[in-house]
């Protein structure tokens, strides 16, 4: 029996996370071995036209031609697996039609208002510096969260040859591009002697990958300004630029949007970075109340027109309670709290922690989405505690459990990704990065025990490919992609050479399995129990009309026993 689209399993993986483009990743769903193994599948954003962060920087929602085929589309749908897709809300592409249209037109451009120009905003608000950047008075600074160091801004050239701030949360990568002696001609003050001798020496540091701005170039401070700013003129920029929701041009966008993505197949739609997207003088740019909430409600209106299910996208600490919140006004939410309590669970070999998560899930009704691994990192600020009003809200973990944890990954090939201040000074660690196979000590019996818990927890399972056929840390691919390449630990493509060996492994088989068990029987239709044990044990149990599933875990041991009934008749699978 397949289970509804809402209850089934679903796999998560880019386009080309196998082979090299969908199509290849089809074929393997299409094998005997994933036969009803999975109902939906999330598909990440390099499905469409991107070009930063594997995805998250969007340049349109067309299909990336060079990934993707409206045959493979048809074929997923043949297999009756439903599509998830991501809309980046709260920013596009530096080289998105808009923002190129911007760069281009300057401030005569149609879409001035559709980012977000930093020193428009805080006008009024602050003082420049001398770089001419607004910096917002100091009581407004302290509020603002920062994914990265620094203020969150991109400075981009116009053409009237000023540079101006867009505000800019995530990423964003610039290049210094080679440049002509012809680039200093308006420089009248050099000789040309000159000028060859600092083109020489500019494009010599672009080769050696050196700093520009730390060259000697032997010229007065201010031609050594102008001279900077042709460099940066022309350099290559990437970047994700924070779109104004402010403007009724970006709600027509998502309009469009979404009226494609329904078009593509899509069902469920993840909002990326729902919570940056309501910005306030006098508020933090995270979730800011009632502001979110007011811009949720007219995205789902939107959805709720091209039958599209939303899932907002939230990491927060547990103490701060923006979970409970988000399920009380109706939503599905992210599990960011199971990777974190798994490892936890399994390396303090004590179920306390996971219980009581499991058990709050389960009386508050809330509906999740949960995983393992996916493309981000593993979470561990989300199991914070957090003072609320004057009112410490305790986490689901300890501060020293949390670090404990780290400590762990960190030893086992783990990165860690951190939060800042506007001076650029960590407040906070964010993810730790690692295959969770590897976060688990490339442990076989561990990585299996964690699959069957997750398919015995309340809520949509999702499955990280790479989780499936035990991946380890991908050190070369995150030297490879140099600073801010962390993520690339954890998503390693594999050849379909790889994963034909893959499933000749018995612990993918019994992965496959336990899947299939979870996707198929109508147990997990119904209602789900956690039976009473002593810590080192863990025992839940799932029952719709006659039929049950029931998995009793041994963490000392690292062994489990499943049974469960089949048209009367009952069955049993150990591990």
């Amino acid at each position: 029996m397949k289970q509804s689209q809402s209850n089934g399993v679903m796999l998560n993986a880019y386009p080309d996370s196998v082979g090299t483009k969908l199509q290849d990743l089809v074929k393997v769903l299409q094998k005997p071995a994933f036969k009803d193994v999975f109902s939906l599948f999330y598909v990440l954003p390099t499905f469409f036209n991107s070009d930063l962060d594997r995805g998250f920087s969007i340049i349109d929602y067309d299909l990336n031609k060079e990934l993707v085929s409206k045959e493979d589309l048809e074929a997923l749908e043949a297999l009756n697996i439903k599509l998830k897709f991501d809309i980046v809300l709260n920013h596009l592409s530096v080289a998105s039609p808009q923002f190129k249209d911007l760069l281009k037109n300057g401030n005569k451009s149609k879409y001035k208002d559709f980012f977000i120009n930093w020193n428009q905003f805080w006008e009024g608000e602050g003082e420049k510096n001398q770089e001419g950047i607004v910096i917002p008075k100091q009581a407004y600074l302290n509020k603002l969260f920062m994914r990265k160091s620094g203020l969150p801004i991109l400075k981009v050239p116009f053409p009237d040859g000023t540079e101006q701030p867009y505000w800019n949360t995530f990423y964003q990568k610039i290049t210094p591009q080679k440049i002509e002696v012809t680039a200093l001609a308006s420089i009248n003050i050099l000789s040309e002697n000159q000028k060859n001798n600092i083109v020489n020496l500019i494009n010599q540091a672009i080769e050696q990958g050196k700093a520009i701005e730390t060259l000697d170039l032997d010229v007065a401070p201010e031609v050594n300004t102008k001279i900077q700013n042709i460099v940066r003129q022309h350099s290559h920029f990437l970047g994700q630029m924070d779109v104004n929701a402010q403007s009724e041009m970006v709600w027509e966008f998502y309009d469009e949007t979404l009226k494609k993505l329904s078009e593509f197949g899509c069902k469920v739609l993840r909002l990326d970075a729902f919570a940056y997207l309501h910005k306030e003088i006098g508020q933090t740019n995270f979730f800011n109340q009632p502001g979110t909430w007011n811009y949720l409600k007219r995205i789902e209106n939107i959805a709720k027109k091209h039958q599209l299910e939303i899932l907002p996208e939230i990491h927060a600490e547990y103490g701060l309670g923006l979970h409970e919140e988000v399920a009380n006004k109706g939503y599905k939410v992210y599990d960011f709290f199971l990777p974190g309590l798994m490892l936890h669970t399994l390396e303090k070999q004590s179920s306390t922690a996971l219980i009581q998560w499991i058990k709050e899930v389960i009386a508050k009704k809330y509906q999740t989405v949960h995983m393992l691994g996916c493309h981000d990192g593993i979470p561990v600020l989300d199991l914070k505690g957090k003072e609320v009003q004057g009112v410490y809200q305790k986490g689901l973990l300890e501060d020293s459990e949390i670090e404990e944890i780290m400590n762990i990954v960190m030893e086992r090939g783990g990165r860690v990704k951190n939060l800042y201040d506007p001076s650029g000074k960590k407040i906070s660690y964010y993810q730790v990065n690692a295959t969770f196979f590897s976060a688990l000590g490339e442990n076989k019996s561990k990585m299996l025990l964690a699959r069957a818990i997750q398919m015995f927890m309340p809520g949509i399972p999702q499955v990280w490919y790479l989780d499936l056929f035990m991946g380890t840390n991908d050190y070369k691919a995150v030297e490879k992609g140099g600073k801010d390449s962390h993520k690339e630990i954890n998503r390693t493509t594999l050849s379909l050479v790889e994963v034909e060996q893959g499933l000749s492994d018995v612990y993918v088989q019994k992965q496959l399995e336990l899947i299939r068990l979870r996707n198929t029987h109508p147990a997990f239709l119904g209602t789900v129990n956690v039976r009473q044990t002593v810590e080192h044990q863990l025992d839940i149990v799932w029952k719709h009309k006659d039929e049950y599933a029931s998995l009793k875990v041994e963490l000392k041991t690292f062994t489990a026993n499943i049974e469960y009934t089949k048209e009367g008749e009952n069955f049993d699978l150990k591990f």
